[in-house]
């Protein structure tokens, strides 16, 4: 039987939602092929916790863990980090130092594609259509007249470095910039701000199953709010359409672009890109590199709509990276 540290928690502010994910991983991973263990991921403290809610210290010079004298190493790691460091590519350079497999892209990929300008920059070339950007780094001079005649109103504000719709405000009038400029940098010291895309959202799940690269059926978002914020995500204020209402060929064109997104970044496990389609034009807005496994999330809710069961694509994660 393989060790598998199931790695939640994390630093950002999607440290409650990753404990979700990562505690529906320990729920539907096949028991008679793996031992799990459930691995906390903190600023302050790095734990296995057992069924009784025991921790136990993370050694982090070999990522092992002692429980009542027998010393436990493990075979793989399911990293269920939303956010940093689990997304960022810091725990995968950790386990690539170490030499432990992980079930997450490697920490090159895991690092561009958290950061949202670097991953647009990088695909535009190969005619991946985004929204009109414009950048502010901490400290960065605020020019409201500068920002809106290149992107317009509305448009969003948003944090460059952050998930989970953290941060985000949708912009309406010239004076409400500072205010958003301000929430954006609580959550990180770089800033997107793009012009409003008025189109259908979909979300687009892509991942190597078997040893091949699929599509999943893409889910529509029709938000409640004024767009897909963490309520719309987490407390059931949108409408989510597996498979979306798109024609075939629109369905063909999107799924087309963020599978070559991923064999262009040359990715690994899963990965879940957000589109918005104007005039028929996909246009990108990131990419996700841990996305959320909750059951209400998008990708399970999208293997589900392929007929991939929860466990068959937990175990498939694990194999990959054992492989």
């Amino acid at each position: 039987m393989k060790n598998i540290a199931i790695i939640m928690g994390g630093y950002s502010s999607e440290y409650k939602i990753s404990l979700i994910s990562g505690n529906v991983v320990y729920k539907f991973l096949d028991k008679s092929k793996y031992n799990a263990f459930r691995i906390h991921i903190f600023k302050e403290k790095w734990v296995y916790v057992d069924d009784a809610e025991n921790e136990f210290p993370i050694d982090r010079n070999d990522f092992s863990v002692t429980v009542n004298g027998n010393k436990i190493s493990f075979d793989c790691v399911f990293n269920a980090i939303h956010g940093t460091p689990g997304e960022d590519g810091l725990m995968q350079a950790y386990f690539e130092l170490l030499g432990i497999p992980q079930t997450s892209c490697d920490y090159y990929q895991a690092a561009l594609t958290f950061n949202k300008r670097d991953l647009l920059s990088v695909l535009k070339p190969y005619g991946i259509k985004t929204a009109i950007s414009y950048y502010l780094n901490k400290g960065d001079e605020i020019n409201t007249s500068e920002i809106i005649n290149k992107v317009g109103l509305p448009c969003f504000v948003k944090p460059n470095k952050a998930g989970s719709s953290f941060g985000i405000s949708k912009v309406k009038t010239e004076a409400e910039l500072p205010t958003a400029i301000e929430t954006a940098y609580k959550e990180d010291n770089e800033i997107i701000i793009e012009s409003f895309l008025d189109g259908t959202e979909v979300s687009v799940g892509v991942i190597n199953y078997k040893g091949e690269i699929i599509v999943l059926p893409i889910t529509e978002i029709v938000s409640e709010n004024d767009f897909f914020d963490y309520e719309a995500k987490y407390q059931g204020k949108s409408q989510e359409i597996t498979p979306a209402r798109l024609s075939d060929e629109m369905t063909q064109k999107v799924g087309t672009i963020a599978k070559r997104a991923y064999e262009v970044l040359k990715m690994k496990g899963f990965s879940r890109s957000e589109f918005i389609i104007v005039n028929d034009e996909p246009h990108m807005l990131e990419m996700n590199t841990i996305p959320g496994l909750t059951t209400e999330s998008l990708i399970p809710q999208q293997a589900a709509a392929a007929g991939i069961s929860l466990e068959d694509l937990f175990t498939n994660a694990i194999e990959l990276a054992l492989a």
